[in-house]
């Protein structure tokens, strides 16, 4: 009996060694996703290129902060926005809509707020 617990430890700790590791890995890939959708967003308004699917306040947010691969405040996400190109001229207050966003990324647990 003694030997299948340490079985079951063993193969526990192989687990939680293998999420780390692919949570790492899907961090870097959530990063260079980013970046290169901020690449052809340049490149393409750089060829005259309009895109036909705009994105979101929710998903552009996401973008920002996989990219940063630090804590930003909702300052510094509005203005990466603004510099990915994010038409912000839609929101009477685009500080307040990001703020919104945020808590309901929060909310959802898609990311967690951090005291500075």
């Amino acid at each position: 009996m003694l030997m299948a617990a340490d079985d079951y430890r063993r193969a526990l700790e192989a687990a939680v060694r293998e999420y780390e590791a692919l949570g790492d890995q899907r961090q870097q890939i959530d990063r260079r996703l980013a970046e290169l959708a901020q690449t052809m967003s340049t490149l393409s308004r750089l060829c005259g290129i309009v895109p036909t699917v705009s994105v979101g306040l929710t998903d552009g947010c996401r973008l920002v902060l996989r990219s940063a691969g630090t804590p930003l405040t909702p300052l510094e996400i509005r203005d990466r926005l603004k510099s990915f190109g994010f038409d912000l001229m839609r929101y009477t207050n685009d500080l307040a809509a990001v703020h919104t966003t945020l808590k309901r990324l929060n909310d959802a647990g898609e990311l967690r707020f951090i005291a500075r």
